[in-house]
């Protein structure tokens, strides 16, 4: 972004983070006025410039927002930007987002949007954030659900040191040989690991996590959150291996291993 382009903004607008609920491709939702409080509603209602990780996500819950509070814009008439798949793939550090801000730089509010959660954690966004920062564009985050904090709070988990990884390797060895690494971190350290999975690998990674963890570390796994089929497990290995309780191919999960 130019310096001539910075020196003319007189006032820049804001950049809200709003949260989505965490269904997105499950089988089953709920309400959103039971994953979003009213406020975060309203202000989504109000707004029609979105940065967003999927354009027909956005669409989706866009209409779901008009269903509780009226869209100051039409679904049709809103613009949506979508982040770069490499943004997705390889993480969004290095990338220049500034040039998706131009319309807050002319003033007007703006929205980013991931497809589930608040955007920015576990999902592409910072880079938007950062860019925001950069510009003098105010950035204000909306309250909403975040899984990896609804998982922690329900594992029994060190609450107070704790550690997001994100996905663990999807080939067998090398998964292993992953969790081997952050479990002995978890185990000298006290600190929770925390890590994700694409769904249908879901029954993998846990069978490999029975496998390699020792039996008294605590494995807690939190499937459907905020949805009415919510499932929390939390007991140490050798339990699991006993209560065998499984995980299907289609919910989102967040694991987390600890002392």
């Amino acid at each position: 972004m130019s310096q001539d382009v910075l020196s003319s903004v007189k006032a820049a607008g804001v950049l809200y983070l709003v949260p989505t609920p965490l269904d997105f491709g499950c089988d089953t939702s709920a309400a959103l006025s039971e994953s979003l409080p009213l406020a975060t509603i309203t202000q989504a209602a109000a707004l029609s410039v979105w940065v967003c990780e999927n354009a027909k996500s956005a669409r989706a819950f866009l209409k779901r927002v008009g269903e509780v509070c009226p869209l100051h814009t039409p679904i049709q008439a809103q613009q949506l930007q979508e982040l770069p798949r490499e943004v997705h793939k390889k993480g969004d550090r290095q990338f220049d987002a500034r040039a998706l801000l131009a319309p807050a730089l002319e003033g007007q509010a703006m929205g980013l949007l991931s497809e589930a959660g608040m955007p920015a954690i576990a999902d592409p966004g910072a880079s938007v954030v950062r860019a925001a920062h950069a510009l003098g564009i105010p950035v204000v985050p909306l309250v909403g659900p975040i899984s990896l904090m609804l998982a922690l709070a329900a594992s029994g988990l060190n609450g107070q040191s704790f550690a997001f990884v994100g996905y663990v390797p999807s080939e067998v060895s090398e998964r292993g040989q992953r969790l081997k690494a952050l479990e002995a971190l978890a185990l000298k350290t006290g600190q929770t690991q925390i890590f994700i999975e694409t769904p249908y690998r879901n029954e993998a990674l846990l069978q490999t996590l029975l496998q390699v963890l020792q039996p008294s570390t605590r494995l807690s796994v939190s499937i459907g959150l905020s949805l009415p089929s919510a499932q929390h497990h939390s007991a140490d290995i050798a339990t699991w291996r006993q209560r065998r309780w499984a995980l299907d191919k289609q919910t989102p999960a967040v694991f987390a291993i600890g002392p």
